[in-house]
């Protein structure tokens, strides 16, 4: 694993002495002795973890973390702030202003690696849907980032997996009115809960009599549905090695016990924020591929979409020797819908027709907007003879009844002229089934409109 690791320290030593550690696991190293060259470097450079001193003159780690993390455009980069300090303040000051995680001078190499590490690897999460997002839309990703959403401040639901009845309820205590928490003594009936509940984090306690709880956290980290669901070892003092296990394993964070509620609250809140962020960047992902592939304005599939999905069924057809056939469907003297009633007008005819269109094919049909009035349906296992009796249907049903326009009640008739035509037996293409349709849809047009016409050849 590489990644480019920041080192921000006022004395040399200390740069050099993780500049070394760093180095000998290969990862790449930049370095700044104050907090503005830091900030300019996070803003300039592709950083993927800050390794940040707290004590240091003009600006100290506390007040470069928090501008970190203002910042849209960097954000996103995981900040471990390392310190002399062991006070549980301190570390809470820390976590307020947005730190990823805290550790104590001088630094215990095992720590310091998986801590890199795990971060390095959300960062690669992020740093993969960021680039998603930002692919795909045409707006700037801070912007879209630097939105507010109304669940950002809502109390998140959590899972506390944890045997012990004494251990469950302190942590009941220490978190109420902080989180929606369920509790699960077994750990078994635990994975099946997590993945059926949308919880933002779930709690595992290292204190099971029979149970390896790292065996949960690495079931977790299998399944789709809790994959990227943050979890949280809550361990004793004791149990280094297992903690170090459990970040490789790929665990977030942990907590010692006992476990101070300051710390837990400000914890969970890193946790849950940084999952609410990457969800935003999927939802987002998501989103954007569903608007193009769809007509914004009939809520059918694009063109686009056929022109890549038809090719499949085709294939699928033919191998399977299935049948499959397709109409294009031409609203009549649409322009002077356009002309009479403006373009308002003709959209409502186009939204209207389309609501028809789809509720008079199956679900299996592929509905879709061609172009201005123009719309294609493709039907699988489908003969030829019976797409002709779906298109008269559909006909019969545009012309049965007007079509509302505007909001005072008026309506006007309309009318579709539809071309059809199936899959041939022997030598076909994609080109040719369109074709064929499409030549149909111009007869259905020449011969005085409001007809079906099918193609067999």
């Amino acid at each position: 694993m590489t990644a480019r690791i920041l080192v921000v320290d006022d004395i040399p030593a200390n740069v050099k002495l993780l500049e070394v550690r760093l180095l000998a696991e290969y990862f790449e190293v930049l370095t700044a002795s104050n907090g503005a060259d830091a900030l300019e470097t996070c803003e300039n450079g592709k950083v993927d973890v800050v390794l940040l001193d707290v004590m240091m003159p003009d600006m100290d780690g506390f007040e470069v973390c928090r501008r970190i993390k203002n910042d849209p455009a960097t954000s996103h980069i995981p900040v471990v702030m390392i310190t002399a300090l062991d006070q549980v303040s301190d570390r809470i000051r820390g976590l307020e202003v947005g730190a990823d995680d805290f550790l104590t001078k001088p630094v215990n190499d095992l720590q310091l690696m998986t801590r890199v590490k795990s971060l390095v690897r959300l960062k690669m999460l992020t740093d993969e849907l960021r680039l998603r997002a930002s692919t795909t839309r045409n707006i700037g990703i801070e912007e879209l980032l630097s939105r507010s959403f109304a669940a950002a401040d809502a109390v998140p639901k959590v899972l506390l997996v944890d045997e012990r009845p004494s251990s469950s309820e302190r942590m009941r205590k220490l978190l109420r009115g902080m989180a929606e928490l369920d509790i699960c003594p077994d750990p078994h009936a635990a994975l099946f809960q997590a993945a059926e509940t949308p919880y933002e984090c779930v709690l595992v306690s290292t204190g099971f009599a029979d149970f390896d709880p790292l065996r949960l956290c690495s079931q977790l980290r299998s399944l789709d549905r809790t994959r990227f669901m943050p979890i949280i070892l809550l361990a004793e003092e004791s149990e280094d090695e297992r903690i170090i296990r459990g970040l490789e394993l790929g665990i977030n964070d942990y907590l010692m016990r006992p476990i101070d509620q300051q710390e837990l609250t400000a914890r969970l809140r890193t946790q849950v924020r940084r999952k609410r962020y990457n969800d935003q960047l999927r939802a987002s992902v998501t989103e954007t591929i569903e608007m193009a592939v769809t007509d914004g304005l009939t809520g059918l599939h694009n063109r686009r979409y056929l022109d890549s999905h038809l090719e499949t069924l085709f294939d699928r057809a033919v191998a399977r020797r299935r049948p499959l056939s397709l109409m294009i469907t031409d609203l009549d003297r649409f322009k002077s819908i356009n002309d009479t009633y403006g373009h308002d007008g003709g959209d409502d005819v186009l939204r209207e027709f389309a609501r028809r269109l789809r509720k008079n094919v199956r679900g299996i049909d592929l509905a879709c907007r061609f172009g201005g009035e123009e719309f294609v349906v493709v039907m699988p296992d489908t003969e030829g003879h019976i797409a002709e009796k779906v298109a008269e249907r559909i006909r019969a049903e545009i012309e049965r009844e007007p079509f509302a326009i505007g909001h005072d009640g008026k309506s006007i008739p309309v009318t579709v002229s539809v071309g059809v035509s199936s899959l041939l037996k022997g030598l076909d293409t994609v080109e040719g089934l369109m074709k064929r349709a499409d030549l149909a849809l111009y007869e259905a047009k020449n011969g005085g409109r409001n007809r079906v016409v099918a193609k067999a050849a």
